[in-house]
């Protein structure tokens, strides 16, 4: 992998820091416990908040590929090195079917990544996360990567899904969690039912969702957001919640600010972490 850096901007005082190893230092793995599991997401945005277009031809939505960096990339999977538990949702597994996205469910796969699976070799964490897919419809296919890394896969759903489609699930050696009281996954009983099973970092790379109940549900430990310095526009366009507005379970604390000056090319990004506890 090319050496890159960022110059630091908060906490002070600025310095200028390697990509590589950046959040890896965040010991993600450490800050949960079994009472308390650590919940963090990442997202990717615009200037001006898109973190997605849609194609409403298609029904789909694509992140434009002059918004995504190499940095960018390694950050997402130093963060996705650190969990003993990914959350992703069905819309993504029908994306991955139809090879519309890359498969980003296991680490240290990539020769530029084989450090990482080493990291979680030397930290003690299983050689894969396990994989918990959020889905209302759980229509969908599965992925033979997830069997093949012998990753343990969960299914979360809402008590008003098809049952037929549940039975199905389950008659595939699956089990389901009911984590809703309609069709939907909400946030404090899915991060419940993952607690309950003992996991201590959960990584959110499910959509603006999954995201959106789990901060209304005060469930979120840490958000990390890569804000890259082009407006993108559009009329149909994903931002990062799709709710109601919120009140004080919206409100975030700073913990970090780098700034990567020559990338994406022609303009430049900052890379965010906030909390949603001060004393973290």
């Amino acid at each position: 992998m090319q050496t890159r850096s960022l110059l630091r901007l908060y906490p002070f005082p600025g310095e200028e820091v390697a990509v590589q190893g950046l959040y890896l230092q965040h010991r993600l793995h450490e800050l949960g416990t079994a009472d308390a599991p650590f919940v963090y997401a990442n997202f990717l945005a615009s200037l001006d908040g898109r973190i997605a277009l849609e194609d409403i031809a298609l029904g789909e939505t694509y992140i434009p590929k002059h918004l995504t960096t190499p940095s960018d990339f390694r950050l997402f999977m130093e963060l996705h090195a650190q969990a003993d538990c990914l959350i992703t949702h069905g819309g993504y597994l029908r994306s991955l079917g139809g090879k519309r996205l890359g498969n980003i469910l296991q680490v240290g796969i990539r020769p530029e990544h084989a450090d990482l699976a080493e990291w979680r070799r030397q930290n003690g964490l299983a050689p894969q996360p396990a994989v918990v897919i959020a889905s209302a419809s759980l229509d969908f296919p599965m992925h033979d990567s997830l069997q093949q890394h012998r990753q343990e896969v969960l299914i979360a759903t809402g008590r008003m899904a098809n049952p037929n489609r549940v039975s199905y699930w389950q008659k595939q050696g699956y089990q389901v969690l009911i984590t809703g009281e309609d069709r939907l996954v909400h946030g404090k009983p899915l991060i419940d039912a993952l607690k309950n099973r003992g996991y201590k970092s959960i990584y959110l790379i499910a959509g603006p969702h999954m995201l959106d109940t789990i901060v209304r549900e005060r469930q979120l430990s840490r958000l990390y957001q890569t804000i890259t310095h082009q407006l993108l526009g559009g009329k149909d366009f994903r931002t990062l919640l799709p709710g109601p507005p919120l009140a004080e379970e919206g409100n975030l604390f700073l913990k970090s600010l780098y700034y990567e000056t020559d990338a994406p090319v022609g303009s430049g990004q900052f890379f965010t972490q906030f909390d949603l506890d001060p004393a973290h």
